[in-house]
């Protein structure tokens, strides 16, 4: 193997992914062009909803190209928000949009601050 900036003369080639199937590829974006970049290189829309004009636009977005992947043969596309607001009536809405799972932006603080907020957010996931 050997590019501009490495040659390997021997060895096993290329690294594999262990596990089997690879673990899914997660395209992030809010570009126009990131469902075409989902549709051609991956199997999940990792969108950061502070992007977006909103949650119409979001649902907008994942009702398209969740249309377009049938379309094209393919199964529902899982959507993972990034940076949702940890609020349980933003949750909801981002739940009947399509969105399958949210990941929380958690902040640098002290260790007790850190734990009073996990502790939050581990009662509102209850709720």
């Amino acid at each position: 193997m050997a590019n501009l900036l490495v040659s390997i003369r021997s060895g096993p080639g290329p690294t594999k992914p262990v596990q089997r199937p690879h673990p899914p590829v997660l395209v992030g974006g809010n570009g126009p062009g990131a469902e075409d970049r989902v549709l051609d290189f991956g199997e999940q829309w990792l969108p950061q909803y502070g992007l977006l004009t909103g949650v119409g636009e979001l649902k907008r977005r994942v009702v398209s190209l969740r249309q377009r992947a049938a379309d094209a043969g393919r199964g529902p596309i899982p959507i993972t928000l990034f940076d949702a607001a940890p609020e349980r009536g933003l949750l909801d809405e981002f739940a009947a949009a399509g969105v399958d799972r949210c990941l929380l932006a958690l902040q640098d603080r002290t260790a007790d601050k850190t734990l009073a907020t996990l502790d939050e957010w581990a009662q509102l996931m209850r709720s």
